[in-house]
């Protein structure tokens, strides 16, 4: 069974970091893309980031480059997400979300995953 759990999310003050995490458990290998939505109250939910099974092409939404980074350590299953200089308009319930693939790319539209975590709350205050 696959299942996804998220954690990391906190209250930041604004120019401050946070490093999410989400767990990936139920594969049976790391051909699996992995990418972090982050929805606001009111909003639909947008993509972040995501990391293909080999790492190499990862994608970040505009508003988020040279700021987030995401890695993945395989070994533990693991991906994260690194956020710094967070925004107040940041604050969101962000969720990791999964498909299996064995592709070298990796897409941040919503309907490409098919399991998704219960989310963790970023809240980015002072």
């Amino acid at each position: 069974q696959l299942q996804l759990v998220e954690s990391g999310g906190d209250l930041v003050q604004p120019g401050g970091s946070l490093r999410l995490s989400c767990v990936v458990s139920g594969f049976p290998d790391n051909y699996y893309a992995v990418a972090w939505f982050r929805q606001a109250p009111g909003k639909e939910r947008e993509g972040v980031s995501c990391t293909p099974s080999n790492r190499n092409r990862t994608t970040y939404a505009d508003s988020v480059k040279g700021r987030f980074t995401i890695s993945r350590d395989n070994a533990k299953s693991t991906v994260y997400l690194q956020m710094d200089s967070l925004k107040p308009e940041e604050k969101a319930i962000y969720y990791c979300a999964t498909r299996r693939t064995s592709f070298s790319f990796c897409n941040p539209d919503v309907s490409w995953y098919d399991t998704w975590g219960q989310g963790t709350q970023v809240t980015v205050s002072s």
